[in-house]
């Protein structure tokens, strides 16, 4: 047996993201893969564009471990860009486009990337911070336009062959970093291996094929929605690679009106939301005059769905089956789901532990709690992330005695059923998007006329939770609340920036000085809310 044989014997055996591709374009060449636009690939040529951009990859000196950050709107190209690092042992460091130029600089270099592929909307924002990136030695751009001193992604690859690079990648190597919000106000990098997601997937297949009347889901053609720099949104486009189903990619950022008309032009069956873009998909005044009659499945993840929401959702869309899907980063996207058929009076839990996975309701002790009291979910299994990345103490934290602690505060019933109270961390969710108030709170403290602060999330109808700051001026300062929310433009991303500001005298502090965000929320509102 050659060599080049020998390592594809080998990685037929193992759980890797770049041989599902590949798998996939022996068994369905001649199906359509993936739609982007006026772009429509089968898994043949959506494989052989993967491994041209592999090759290219490796000639620039990106080889096992080494890291690629993705500054980009959903496209092609950024799919790509995965799968062809995952078939080199690359690793992928995927960008929230919506961060701070400051916070992207954090990111791509405690990634320590060495290149950076950007949309074409972002070559100036990686230009203003690229002196400020030393670990990045060349940077691709996604555009029929040059760029000074960027490779053209297509003019670049094109001349690469398309077969297999067939580089030995183990199961347990790296796939990606998914930064994730930090509770000291840095966000720590997630390593999800191979093995993580691919486990994951087939966890996620046996959990809705447990579900009847879906008809047959190889035929489905799924709507990638969210960014893909989500895991969650990624997820659910390789969970419909890993069945050999049709991906369609938006080529526009969340238009409710485009999603319907996509939905109607594609015959889309499945997709994913978070609420938050549920709800402003239910505001289309015409909602009700596309065509969805094809769409079955409904994901929805990145937190609660509201009752009414649901209630909505199955009044304007008759025929769907709504999948509630509950997880973080750290657990590869997903740790449990509520079927369609069990959500019958359980519509706040998130469902059951997926296979596989275990899930306990610990004290601050790690003791576990009686059914139906509030502890905090610590998971157990095969999808859990490998480390944070050059982090040692905070994975040893999150990790302890074997267990990874969630910091969500939750309650079991009897049938195993979960429930979210709140949030252990304070962190606030706002349409999907995960938000820490430390973070925030260290930028008011940088306005000389701020002499103590806090951020709580609230209630709010159309994202589910909204920043509050609660701001006590110093002395003889006086603030206004546009004042303190331009100030924060400077330095956070837009989401990330107080939505309201209320102003008092003093905190309310315990004993030991530490603030009682507990009474705040008292005041100004709880962050969840149901409408039963």
């Amino acid at each position: 047996m050659d060599d080049r044989l020998a390592i594809e014997v080998a990685l037929g055996r193992r759980l890797l993201l770049g041989e599902m591709m590949a798998r996939n374009s022996r068994k369905f060449p001649n199906k359509e893969a993936l739609i982007y636009g006026d772009t429509r690939l089968t898994y043949k040529q959506l494989n052989e564009r993967i491994n041209k951009l592999a090759y290219a990859l490796l000639d620039l000196g990106i080889k096992k471990g080494s890291k690629v950050a993705v500054l980009a709107f959903n496209c092609n190209q950024f799919m790509e860009t995965y799968f062809a690092l995952g078939k080199i042992g690359g690793v992928a460091v995927p960008l929230n486009f919506r961060l701070h130029p400051e916070e992207l600089k954090y990111i791509i270099n405690n990634a320590d990337a060495e290149a950076l592929i950007v949309g074409e909307a972002f070559v100036e924002t990686a230009k203003g911070i690229q002196k400020d990136l030393p670990t990045v030695k060349r940077y691709i751009v996604i555009s029929d336009k040059p760029a000074d001193g960027m490779l053209q992604f297509e003019k670049w690859i094109e001349k690469y062959p398309d077969t297999e690079p067939l580089v030995l990648v183990d199961e347990d190597d790296p796939a990606f970093i998914m930064y994730t919000a930090g509770t000291t106000g840095r966000p720590k990098g997630a390593v999800i291996t191979h093995k993580n997601e691919m486990v994951l997937w087939m966890l996620g297949a046996t959990f809705v094929f447990s579900e009847p009347q879906l008809g047959n889901l190889w035929d489905y053609r799924g709507f990638g929605v969210p960014p893909i720099f989500h895991l969650a949104s990624f997820g659910f486009c390789q969970f419909l690679f890993f069945l050999g189903t049709t991906i369609v990619l938006p080529t526009e950022v969340f238009d409710p009106a485009y999603i319907m008309r996509t939905i109607e032009k594609e015959r889309v069956n499945a997709l994913v939301m978070v609420p938050a873009m549920t709800n402003f998909l239910l505001m289309l005044p015409d909602l009700d005059k596309y065509d969805t009659s094809s769409l079955h499945l409904w994901g929805s993840s990145g937190a609660i769905l509201p009752t009414e929401t649901r209630r909505q959702l199955k009044k304007h869309f008759p025929n769907i089956k709504i999948f509630d899907l509950f997880g973080m980063t750290e657990t590869s996207a997903l740790v449990s789901g509520l079927l369609p058929s069990e959500s019958e009076g359980r519509e706040t839990s998130v469902g059951r532990a997926l296979p596989f996975i275990e899930i306990r309701v610990v004290d601050d002790n790690d003791r576990d709690v009686p059914i139906g009291e509030v502890g905090e979910a610590v998971y157990r299994g095969p999808t859990v992330l490998k480390e944070y990345y050059k982090d040692p103490k905070a994975t040893a934290e999150a990790m302890r005695n074997g267990w990874f602690h969630s910091g969500d505060l939750v309650r079991k019933d009897a049938g195993g059923y979960l429930y979210i109270v709140d949030r252990k961390k304070d962190m606030i969710n706002s349409g999907g998007e995960n938000i820490y108030p430390a973070e925030i709170e260290q930028v008011l403290f940088k306005n000389p006329k701020i002499m103590e602060c806090a951020v709580i999330g609230v209630h709010d109808k159309d994202w589910g939770e909204s920043v509050k700051a609660i701001v006590v001026p110093k002395p003889g300062e006086q603030l206004t609340e546009a004042e303190v929310i331009d100030f924060c433009k400077a330095s956070l991303a837009s989401y990330k920036k107080p939505r309201s500001v209320d102003f008092m005298d003093a905190l309310p502090r315990n004993a030991m000085g530490k603030v009682l965000k507990t009474v705040l929320r008292e005041k100004y509102g709880q962050t969840i809310k149901y409408q039963n």
